[in-house]
């Protein structure tokens, strides 16, 4: 099997003749990688470690100018960011929120929204035909994120009790952008994409951060429609979701996501051989390598361990796993345990 062929045997539960693996990193760990494997590419890199992967891309953004400048950054919502350094690493934080303040359906009318027409979607075959032997993933639906977004996380979540009507405009605005945004990807690339992303992250360290009736009355219908759309084109579902969202688990699989990413599973109590038992028909599991504590603070035989135990787990009936890191991975984790993330896939999950 090549790198594209294992991954889409692994999400439509086909036997794979080995686990196939994914990686998502920071840019500090990727230049470490890039330096200690010497090579000058991220896709290098995936070659090096012989890491099959999910291949990001998005139609270049050709709308009106941005606002840039002094360590500042605005994108098409006019969220603003800075990078902050954290001593070990640097995130770029978001700092501004654009509805902050809006308090009214007349305040969300007079915003200006992003239209669909300010991406070039006829670049995007190009961009798929880059990586013919890898998955190709395109799209990002993520209706109570870019709630968070707009809104600041603390006010969003108060949205929906305090404003019930102001809430349901705002959702109808991002879906009505998110759907005509990905018809047209989907559209340009005519059967080129194999994933996208409907997903949101609804999951904390223990338990949900809003309830699911919450999340049923506002944002269940817009996301229906996202997977709905991403079916009627052949397109795999991928949902990310961090933390304990197990609560959730049985309605969106029943709403028709197909990959499951992350298992998270030192957030909440979650049972893998039983998770796999009644999901693992339905949903292929994306990324469980815990990143709290056994890449950070582990030791490279911890990782291995790990590594063995998940595909035991998660693998048992030899697919329907695609095994990576929980999350990004930091720059505090050592190399010697991401090495040993991806040698220790290949000698426990190779089946032929």
């Amino acid at each position: 099997m090549n790198h594209k062929q294992r991954i889409l045997a692994a999400i439509c539960h086909e036997r794979v003749d080995r686990v196939p693996t994914d990686i998502w990193a920071t840019d500090e760990v990727w230049a470490k990688l890039r330096e200690h494997l010497h090579v000058k590419s991220n896709i290098e890199v995936y070659d090096k470690l012989d890491i099959d992967g999910i291949v990001g891309i998005a139609p270049p953004y050709i709308g009106p100018p941005l606002r840039v400048g002094n360590g500042y950054r605005e994108n098409e919502w006019g969220m603003g960011y800075r990078m902050q350094s954290y001593g070990s690493g640097a995130y770029e934080e978001q700092i501004h929120y654009p509805l902050a303040h809006a308090e009214t359906i007349a305040d969300l009318e007079s915003y200006r929204w992003p239209s669909p027409d300010w991406y070039d979607y006829a670049a995007l075959p190009a961009l798929a035909r880059q990586h013919p032997e890898r998955a190709v993933e395109c799209g990002y639906t993520a209706v109570f994120y870019y709630h968070n977004l707009l809104r600041g996380l603390e006010v969003s979540l108060m949205d929906p009790l305090l404003r019930p009507e102001f809430t349901h405009c705002l959702i109808d605005h991002l879906s009505d952008f998110f759907y005509e945004y990905h018809r047209r990807c989907f559209e340009a690339t005519h059967g080129m994409i194999d994933t996208t992303q409907v997903t949101d992250d609804w999951g904390s360290q223990h338990g949900l951060l809003a309830s699911e009736q919450v999340f049923n009355r506002f944002y269940r219908g817009a996301t229906q429609r996202a997977i709905d759309l991403a079916r009627s084109y052949g397109i795999h579902v991928f949902h990310h979701d961090d933390g304990d969202m197990r609560a959730l688990l049985p309605t969106l699989a029943g709403m028709g996501i197909e990959i499951l990413n992350p298992i998270q599973w030192r957030c909440g109590q979650w049972d893998l051989n039983a998770l796999k038992s009644e999901y693992g028909r339905r949903l292929c599991f994306h990324s469980a390598v815990d990143n709290q504590e056994t890449l950070p603070f582990g030791t490279p035989d911890d990782v291995r361990r790990e590594v063995r135990w998940l595909i035991g787990a998660l693998a048992s009936d030899h697919t329907g796993f695609i095994i990576g890191p929980c999350h990004n991975l930091q720059p505090i984790t050592p190399l010697d345990n991401i090495l040993a993330l991806y040698d220790a896939a290949r000698e426990y999950g190779t089946f032929v």
